[in-house]
């Protein structure tokens, strides 16, 4: 970890010229956009084997009509259908997955009050008058919503409000015309069926996930779900 805090201060004293006592976070937006420049490729490769399942459909439909009486030997078809194409109904979860490492890395840096032995010198940093290594309930305790790290805090919900809308409508236009599956065949793969009516809720679970990291981390969050949603509607549309 101390080498990616290492990171995170270099990043953070180049950016100091521009962005002043608010570089640290900074750093932390440019970490989250290289990051997610190198998932990218997964997530093209996602965008393919969305277009390529929907594709499948009518061979999908066929199989259904052939196996209406045997669920299982439907399920058995469907899944070698999709190992014959090389289509997995789950690929879109793979760059989430991909970032998961980052994002802790992050969180654990940030609520750390030691690294390798020495004082976190990183807990020292702030976006405006809000501490990276705070959470949201802390700032109650200065100045409450309308004081500087409540304000924060307040525009950071907004901007993930918005985002999580506009994810919400995109991921429901998408499902709609290129769904993982029909809907009788929703079954046909488990999980997916659950998964599909939970998908479009899913970008409102970081209003969750901001209130409660340290503000570093939610950083991480944002910008990487408003990464998404751009990166999904230029992909997907």
């Amino acid at each position: 970890m101390s080498v990616f805090a290492s990171l995170v201060e270099h990043l953070a004293d180049l950016l100091q010229p521009l962005f002043g006592a608010s570089a640290a976070a900074a750093a932390i937006i440019l970490f989250t956009a290289l990051v997610r420049l190198l998932v990218h490729p997964l997530s093209r490769a996602a965008a393919r084997g969305q277009k390529a399942r929907t594709r499948l459909q009518p061979r999908i439909a066929e199989l259904r009509r052939k196996h209406a009486k045997n669920p299982e030997k439907l399920q058995r078809a469907v899944l070698e259908l999709h190992a014959e194409e090389k289509v997995s109904p789950l690929s879109g979860c793979l760059p989430s997955l991909c970032q998961i490492p980052a994002f802790f890395l992050l969180y654990h840096l940030f609520s750390s009050s030691t690294i390798g032995g020495e004082v976190n010198g990183l807990l020292s940093h702030q976006l405006l008058a809000a501490p990276l290594g705070g959470r949201w309930a802390d700032a109650f305790g200065d100045g409450g919503l309308l004081g500087g790290a409540g304000l924060v805090y307040v525009a950071l919900f907004a901007v993930v409000a918005g985002v999580a809308t506009f994810s919400y409508r995109l991921t429901r236009r998408t499902m709609a015309d290129r769904p993982v599956l029909p809907a009788g065949d929703a079954g046909a793969v488990p999980g997916v069926g659950a998964l599909t009516r939970v998908m479009p809720f899913m970008s409102f679970f970081t209003l969750v996930t901001v209130a409660v990291v340290p503000l570093a981390a939610a950083l991480y969050v944002v910008t990487s779900t408003t990464w998404s949603a751009v990166e999904r509607a230029v992909l997907y549309r």
